[in-house]
């Protein structure tokens, strides 16, 4: 155990020069461990550099046919067709929202189950993290081809590839947050005699609620995202729309439906701050 600064001035000569070696061992330990650090991620920046055989002059090269296309094809927006995106918008919306209650609803299960201090039993635990896992391990729109493929074109499997996707995240970010609470609180709760629902509601949900909130929105807002791109895939959503504006060439089409996403973001990322403010 190392020794206050201020007390090693009042140590003999000798236990001094120990103290003294031992700080400028961890010193080189601790800078061996920084060039380790760096030198493992240089190594993983040039191996990724050569393994996507990315080229600074084909970037700036083509950046004359990057503008002219941005300027030439997708520049003015065709706002003619803006009636277009509005009901695709709104199923995009729809989707989002459906999709997110979806997945909170198992997510709060499984998250509950797989954390260590409030599933029923370990097993349990093991089972909900592993299924946990394993939706996480397949993208939105992977479960959007597989969706669409067995129940048909439309926005019904695109609302399902959402609802499936978020409980792979949200799960794992509820468990996560459960197994952080303050642990005192709930055992000061299970001491009055109180049953397995009354600990929950009275010593975890309160630790619990604040991060719940804050990642159900932040899903909510990932889910127009996702939505976006599901639809290209035949999901349903505005993504749809771009996907058959995008194939026939039409790019000022294509961006009216961007800006469309865009200002549905924007409203989202509003509405949740707003409610965020008033839960928390």
């Amino acid at each position: 155990m190392s020794i206050p600064l201020e007390r090693v001035k009042f140590l003999p000569f000798n236990q001094r020069e120990k103290q003294y070696a031992e700080l400028k061992r961890r010193q080189r330990k601790l800078l061996k461990n920084r060039l380790m650090i760096w030198l493992i991620i240089a190594g993983l920046v040039i191996w990724s550099w050569i393994g996507t055989s990315f080229s600074m002059v084909a970037l700036f090269s083509g950046a004359t046919n990057i503008t002219a296309f941005i300027f030439q094809d997708l520049l003015p927006p065709d706002f003619s067709t803006i009636g277009s995106f509005v009901s695709p918008a709104l199923e995009t919306l729809y989707m989002s929202y459906i999709g997110l209650i979806f997945s909170l609803v198992f997510s709060i299960f499984f998250g509950f189950m797989a954390a260590k201090n409030t599933t029923i039993h370990p097993i349990a635990a093991v089972i909900s993290r592993s299924f946990i896992a394993l939706l996480r391990s397949i993208p939105a729109i992977v479960w959007g081809i597989l969706l669409v493929a067995a129940i048909g074109l439309g926005p019904l499997a695109g609302t399902l590839a959402l609802g499936l996707a978020g409980i792979g995240i949200l799960g794992k970010a509820f468990s996560d947050l459960l197994e952080e609470i303050d642990h005192h609180q709930v055992d000061a709760v299970r001491a009055t005699g109180a049953s397995w629902l009354q600990i929950m509601g009275q010593g975890v949900w309160p630790q619990f609620k604040p991060g719940f909130v804050s990642w159900s929105l932040y899903k909510m807002d990932l889910n127009i995202r996702e939505a976006a791109v599901l639809g290209v895939v035949g999901a349903g959503g505005i993504g749809y729309t771009l996907e058959s504006s995008i194939n026939l060439f039409q790019y000022r089409q294509t961006t009216v439906g961007i800006l469309f996403i865009f200002v549905l973001i924007l409203i989202v990322e509003f509405t949740t701050a707003k409610i965020r403010e008033r839960i928390l």
